[in-house]
């Protein structure tokens, strides 16, 4: 089998030297009824973003009449649709104050739940509000599964071109010498155009545009081995809490979406990564003393030497990303990203947050994360604390080549922002 890619993208597998059987006039209007259908069902994903001058909902009803019109010739051109599903026609829809060309909202990214881009798409609108405030203003680094979570993915740092000229930008230089134009999502228009080129979760720096060099919140992440159980993550998040109660440091929870659990404390943007990691290093290595138990609790690096949870602080590595509060991951269930209250971290199953019921929790409970970048607070003071060296805002970045080296930056004065 091979697989050929036509003008739009779309992929058609097939023997060499084999035609695909002409539709018949059953399997031909069974075609038109699926194009009908699905404009119907997406209709419902976009009810709060028509507006006058663009009407999503009568695009769909053109959709719908089009998909009637298609000759058997061209049905058969796109044979690489599934069973039951025509994949829709592009169109630009206005999200706020920009117009977004939204794509394929009837292509299936869920198969077991039969979830489409539409569904991941209303998604994020819906809880934009919630989201926004957790990747405004952050490099974004983009993971894209065009054909959804059972289809490849691949990363992608530059921003694709052609792009919306009112999309925000940032420039980065590296220490390698190399450069790149990170995506920097700062609106629901935003949103809704990255989701489109096929990212199912939001992967953003832990630092601001206005200085990449210096995070402004700590995380700390715990990642089980296998064979952990979820409880033992769970025992281990309300020590961190009190490890960062004590400092004085903010702190909350999230579900990683996957098997893990996220601590995130704001700070102040003062320390480059190398000394926000550092101050990171020594609280999780006190958790770990607390716990007492390496088979439950560990700090230890290499993969192959640890068996109990992982209390990660490398994360705190410029550039390093996670997926932020709010995110559906890729797997299976569409599971999210969901911020929870202290209280309950020790009863919570990750398994019951998904794409389908956070917009639900979100009505009932609000933004757990809301006001949470006014509860930043300066590490300085809380080196000593740790049994740390004071903290040194003049280191900006070590990083480790046949080596150790350190690298200064004026970062701060090469963002570039295009609106």
């Amino acid at each position: 089998m091979r697989s050929d890619r036509g003008r739009n993208g779309l992929c058609a597998s097939r023997r060499p030297g084999v035609r695909p059987p002409a539709l018949d006039a059953h399997a031909e209007q069974a075609r038109v009824d699926a194009g009908a259908l699905a404009a119907q069902r997406v209709a419902s994903h976009f009810p709060q973003i028509a507006t006058p001058g663009v009407r999503a909902l009568a695009w769909l009803d053109r959709a719908a009449a089009k998909a009637e019109s298609h000759s058997a010739s061209d049905l058969a051109r796109r044979r690489c649709a599934p069973p039951g599903k025509f994949w829709l026609p592009s169109r630009n829809v206005r999200i706020g104050r920009r117009e977004v060309k939204l794509t394929n909202l009837d292509k299936v990214f869920f198969p077991a739940l039969g979830l489409t881009k539409g569904d991941l798409i209303r998604y994020y609108l819906d809880l934009a509000p919630c989201l926004l405030h957790h990747v405004k203003r952050r490099p974004m680094q983009m993971l894209r599964y065009p054909d959804g979570v059972d289809g490849f993915r691949f990363y992608q740092k530059r921003v694709p071109e052609p792009h919306p000229d009112w999309l925000e930008t940032v420039h980065i230089q590296f220490p390698s010498g190399r450069t790149a134009d990170f995506p920097v999502c700062n609106d629901a228009a935003s949103l809704a155009w990255i989701i489109n080129l096929g990212c199912i979760d939001l992967h953003t720096w832990r630092s601001r545009v206005e200085d990449v060099e210096r995070p402004d919140e700590l995380l700390i992440d715990l990642d089980p081995s296998e064979g952990n159980p979820w409880a033992a993550v769970r025992e281990i998040a309300l020590v961190v809490k009190e490890v960062l109660d004590e400092l004085g440091l903010a702190s909350y929870p999230k579900t990683s979406g996957a098997t893990g659990l996220h601590i995130l404390a704001p700070i102040k943007p003062e320390l480059a990564f190398p000394e926000v990691r550092r101050f990171a290093k020594a609280l999780a290595q006190e958790v770990e003393r607390r716990i007492g138990d390496q088979e439950l609790a560990t700090t230890t690096w290499r993969v192959a030497d640890r068996s109990g949870v992982f209390v990660d602080f490398g994360q705190n590595t410029r550039d390093r990303t996670i997926a932020c509060a709010y995110s559906i991951r890729p797997t299976p269930d569409a599971r999210a990203s969901a911020p929870l209250r202290w209280e309950e971290v020790p009863r919570c199953n990750p398994s019951r947050f998904t794409l389908r019921t956070m917009p639900k929790r979100v009505a009932k409970v609000g933004d757990l994360t809301a006001g949470m970048w006014r509860r930043k607070a300066s590490l300085l003071p809380r080196f000593e604390r740790l049994g740390l060296p004071p903290g040194d805002p003049s280191i900006v970045e070590i990083r480790r080549s046949r080596g150790v080296r350190r690298w200064e930056s004026d970062q701060s004065r090469r963002t570039q922002r295009n609106y």
